[in-house]
């Protein structure tokens, strides 16, 4: 079983053999074992201490040492920012679950762009895909230069295989790789489908509590990262996969690069479980901002403006007096990439089901359907607890724009607007009078 070290944001230290990991300096003339010293920085050097990420790999051969030359290869249906193939008629949208295919299907081609947003050479904005995965890559092995990968597994675990170490996710958790760690994506059995957002932008970091002071959201002690662990495997005829500039691209290797014996830093790959997430919320009247449930945010040059955040609709107690209790009518300046990982969501209690997903655009009104609506305001408001769900958005400031392929998807719901379709008249003159009265 893989273990872990806890902690979000850490310094930490890990070897794999004793003795690997120097002390007390970073590259000595000679590393212990006969290992290479190297940085992998996923920040300026001269970024401010508390942004400044770096961590020190002494490893059995440096990256540079095991890559011939790279040709650039399909990328099939993973696509980058800006996408401006097609262009959709504005309005809400929403999808069924893609099927996972019936043939052998590793992480490389398993990658389905749903959504592209900003410009991924200019490290802004994000991409939402769907994963599909029928089976591990084996001499295979792939990191994403372009940006940061937060994996949500919808059905089926999967492991990361990484240079720090292994991390094992299952549905309710989400592994977080950063941008240029190198990694073997493995099934735990089966198949797997799950969620993917590609955020182009600066990396995720916990969000500030304000007002709600030290403790509950995503607290920093339930964020895991792996130990170190590594694999000597030379003459293996591998392939290295690297995604750069939008586009993927091959070289062949014949050395694991996952040959890491020790490390240390505070960038490196980690892992949470969103069941852990302890949400709040008001306690006697209306409804506080979806904000409250911010697990991770990836911020922008602009305070409180996200360049994508990760929220959460988890397990939850409504105890609100007078209140309309599910998410109200809105237009938002953000744009809404929804998945729901299990359960039912109480805005769209139907049409809306695991694996599916949705997306609200900037400025494009949405909110609870008919049938929702109806149940909210004549409900009886006595305390209540939402469980067994688990639901997701990828909010962003940029719009996001949907790929000509999640355009020509048979699981695009149609008909989808149609549920406030159902949305009636209900204002009497006399009545608002007579209150007034």
């Amino acid at each position: 079983m893989p273990k872990y070290q806890s902690g979000f944001g850490n310094s930490f230290e890990t070897e794999a053999v004793e003795g690997a990991l120097p002390v007390g300096r970073n590259s000595p003339q000679k590393v212990a074992f006969g290992l290479y010293a190297e940085q992998l920085s996923g920040s300026p050097f001269t970024a401010p201490r508390a942004t400044n990420e770096r961590s020190w790999l002494y490893r059995i051969l440096p990256s540079v040492g095991n890559i011939g030359r790279f040709e650039r290869v399909d990328a099939g249906l993973w696509l980058s920012a800006p996408e401006t193939e097609l262009h959709l008629p504005m309005g809400p949208q929403r999808w069924d679950p893609i099927p996972l295919p019936d043939y052998p299907q590793t992480f490389i081609g398993g990658v389905h762009t749903i959504t592209t947003a900003g410009d991924v050479s200019t490290h802004t904005g994000m991409a939402s895909h769907i994963y599909l995965i029928t089976k591990s890559m084996e001499n295979e092995y792939f990191y994403n230069a372009d940006g940061e990968m937060l994996f949500i597994p919808q059905q089926g675990g999967v492991r990361f295989c990484t240079e720090f170490g292994i991390i094992d996710t299952e549905p309710g958790e989400i592994a977080v790789i950063p941008r240029g760690v190198k990694l073997r994506v493995e099934l735990l059995g089966g198949s797997a489908r799950g969620y993917l957002c590609e955020n182009y932008g600066g990396s995720f970091t916990l969000p500030e509590r304000g007002l709600i002071g030290a403790n509950c959201l995503a607290n920093p002690r339930d964020f895991l990262t792996p130990v170190a662990a590594y694999e000597e495997r030379d003459g293996i005829g591998a392939s290295l996969y690297v995604k750069w500039g939008g586009g993927l691209w091959r070289t062949e290797i014949d050395h694991s690069p996952l040959d890491v014996v020790a490390w240390h830093g505070n960038y490196a790959p980690y892992k949470y479980d969103l069941r852990l997430f302890s949400p709040v919320g008001p306690v006697l009247f209306d409804h506080a901002d979806p904000s409250i449930f911010t697990a991770l945010t990836s911020p922008s040059e602009t305070p409180g403006t996200a360049n994508v955040d990760f929220v959460l609709f988890p397990d939850r107690w409504l105890v609100t007096e007078d209140t309309f209790r599910p998410p109200w009518y809105h237009m938002n300046i953000m744009s809404e990439f929804m998945g729901l990982i299990y359960g039912v969501y109480d805005a769209k209690p139907e049409g809306f089901v695991p694996g599916g997903f949705s997306l609200h655009n900037s400025m494009t009104p949405h909110g609870p359907d008919a049938e929702a609506f109806e149940g909210a305001s004549t409900a009886e408001l006595k305390p209540q607890k939402l469980s067994g769900t688990m639901a997701f958005m990828f909010e962003s400031r940029i719009p996001q724009r949907v790929t000509e392929y999640a355009a020509k998807l048979g699981e695009l719901q149609t008909g989808y607007v149609d549920c406030w379709r159902g949305l009636e008249r209900r204002f009497v003159e006399r009545s608002v009078a007579t209150s007034r009265g």
